[in-house]
């Protein structure tokens, strides 16, 4: 963990590229966060899940919210880039969805939409053969300027979920909710 709220597990490592090891280690990560998420939130009360993480950040309930979001962009990235020649992906305004009407739901129905979205997400990544030419397959985030690969989706949304569930768990102790 560190000191700064916005990054308790520490920025997103770089580079990307994993092992074979690596890649199942993440994979369970990928597997293991609707319940980790399920259980960072769980008991909290209304007022507690419109308590940002951190001073001028999101509330409890919009990174509940945001990882569903996140991670439905993910599967479809994913998908493209293993149909496509090095697709080209469509950037979106994630600060500005976070203010939208739907953010105001109940966590649970981003968290039902999780388990389901991670348990073909991780299905689709364990397909994959651990030393297989996929996960050298390009995608292109034309707002970071920036070719990916497959290997990096796996990393950046592995990390992207510890992320989170760190962002509502240091919250959690630094207020001593049980």
């Amino acid at each position: 963990m560190t000191a700064d709220p916005r990054y308790p597990i520490g920025p997103m490592p770089t580079p990307l590229t994993l092992t074979p090891t690596g890649r199942v280690e993440a994979l369970g990560q990928v597997f293991a966060l609707p319940a980790d998420l399920f259980e960072a939130v769980q008991g909290l009360s209304e007022a507690q899940l419109a308590t940002p993480y951190r001073e001028g950040g999101w509330t409890v309930r919009q990174v509940v919210h945001h990882v569903a979001e996140s991670h439905m962009n993910a599967f479809i990235r994913l998908k493209l880039a293993l149909t496509e020649d090095n697709p080209v992906v469509k950037p979106y305004e994630e600060d500005r969805w976070a203010t939208l009407a739907d953010h105001e739901l109940v966590p649970e129905v981003s968290l039902n939409l999780i388990d389901a979205l991670h348990s073909r997400l991780g299905m689709l990544f364990a397909s994959l053969d651990p030393q297989g030419d996929d996960w050298a397959r390009p995608w292109t985030h034309p707002a970071q300027g920036r070719t990916y690969s497959v290997d990096t989706l796996l990393a950046m949304y592995a990390w992207h979920g510890r992320h989170h569930v760190a962002q509502i768990t240091a919250l959690r102790e630094r207020m001593g909710w049980s």
